[in-house]
């Protein structure tokens, strides 16, 4: 038996980015979840805890061991989400925010936000996400997915985490080392924390530029799970 997997995308993405994943897993049960924090009104985002609520409530409806994976921003959600209780049996953040409580995200980058956030009163925007998300990624599929980002709620990424989940639940980091958007270092800092790390030869966004090298890390994890 293969444990279900739930894929919990970052900032400014949706649950689109996981297809060219999802078909490189074939049989494998998936289920994703889009994160309120996203979207096109900035008056209407949510923060970090009510991505975190999304996150309980999809992680609640599944049948069986269930495997979650955040990515980028979204490891800080599944981080301050999942519960030892909650039935998870494995958590994976692939070149995602490994935080403890008490940490943000902003805080975690310094307070200040990087070059490429174009900062609103109430959101962030992104500058030349071909170049800090999509390295890597085939030219269409970068144009596709540059015209499919959100905006990103200013309030998720200032919010405090108040659970640290890899202190109950076993986890894996998945290190990309030609990430543009979360330099190698960090990630390998933040990688300290997990109980596994791994790497792979990629940029920000695997599950669109290697899909299928992404999919074969990520198939010994879920049979265990099972």
């Amino acid at each position: 038996m293969t444990a279900t997997l739930l894929l919990v995308h970052g900032a400014w993405h949706g649950s689109w980015c996981w297809g060219p994943l999802r078909e490189a897993l074939g049989d494998v049960p998936v289920v994703t979840v889009d994160l309120p924090s996203v979207g096109t009104d900035p008056g209407a985002l949510g923060g970090l805890y009510e991505d975190a609520e999304a996150v309980q409530a999809a992680v609640a409806g599944v049948d069986g061991p269930v495997v979650v994976l955040g990515h980028s921003y979204g490891g800080a959600v599944v981080t301050q989400a999942v519960t030892a209780d909650s039935g998870v049996a494995h958590l994976v953040y692939l070149c995602a925010f490994q935080l403890d409580e008490g940490e943000s995200l902003l805080g975690t980058v310094g307070g200040a936000a990087p070059p490429w956030w174009d900062v609103q009163e109430a959101h962030i925007g992104v500058r030349t996400p071909e170049d800090v998300f999509y390295n890597g990624v085939p030219a269409d599929l970068t144009t596709q997915s540059v015209e499919r980002i959100g905006l990103q709620s200013l309030t998720s990424v200032q919010q405090p985490l108040t659970n640290a989940a890899w202190r109950a639940v076993p986890s894996t980091y998945v290190v990309c080392e030609q990430d543009q958007a979360i330099p190698p270092f960090a990630q390998e800092a933040m990688a300290q924390r997990a109980g596994k790390v791994l790497r792979l030869p990629a940029g920000h966004s695997p599950f669109l530029s290697h899909p299928a090298e992404l999919a074969g890390l990520l198939r010994p994890i879920l049979d265990r799970a099972g």
